[in-house]
């Protein structure tokens, strides 16, 4: 536990200023620039993270991602799996989030509270499960309460003995009661939530991402 510490005060500055980041996305209220992040959630499931980054830029740089059609996406979207499957989410994401309604946007601004935030993104946008549901909250800014359990931080809570292990699959109901060991576990070693998720990335990857 001494070193989780030492490595969270040895990145906190770091980890603050990507907090402070994501904030100032929705601060600004950018859609486009919150679309890329409600996208790049869309393509992280067993793909790797950099590769969905680096995805969305292709996509933004070639002009698609904001008007391009799923079959014309999919063709730059060969570092990430699941390709074709991806580019539909996209598209229909993207009727959803730009639609007259700002379905979404309404979502994201309403006095609810994050959980049913992130209930209601899960609802509303296909591919969207807890995890990326959270992972795109988390990237604009809403940062407390909630867990991105991915396989990264499900390995590191095994490591530190929050949980006994890794489920090959997560239900809804495991996925709570993670989320809740995790919470308890941040408030324990005096971490915040959403700089323990650095800590861990770190921890795995000793770099600092998304």
């Amino acid at each position: 536990m001494d070193q989780l510490y030492a490595t969270y005060l040895l990145l906190e500055l770091k980890i603050n200023n990507k907090i402070q980041g994501f904030k100032n996305i929705w601060k600004n209220q950018n859609k486009e620039r919150i679309f890329q992040e409600l996208t790049f959630c869309l393509l992280t499931p067993q793909s790797k993270a950099e590769n969905a980054w680096e995805t969305i830029n292709i996509l933004t740089h070639n002009n698609k991602l904001f008007v391009g059609e799923a079959n014309d996406m999919s063709q730059d979207m060969n570092l990430i799996r699941f390709k074709n499957n991806k580019a539909k989410y996209i598209e229909e994401a993207r009727k959803i989030f730009f639609d007259k309604n700002n379905t979404i946007m309404n979502i994201l601004s309403s006095g609810d509270t994050i959980l049913k935030k992130r209930n209601l993104l899960k609802k509303t946008i296909k591919g969207y499960g807890l995890k990326e549901s959270s992972h795109f909250l988390r990237n604009i800014g809403f940062v407390e309460d909630i867990t991105i359990l991915d396989r990264h931080i499900l390995r590191n809570l095994k490591s530190y003995h929050v949980i006994e292990s890794i489920p090959k699959t997560i239900t809804e109901k495991q996925y709570f009661e993670i989320e809740n060991k995790m919470l308890s576990f941040s408030k324990k070693i005096d971490i915040p939530v959403g700089a323990l998720d650095f800590v861990f990335w770190y921890n795995s990857k000793n770099t600092l991402f998304k």
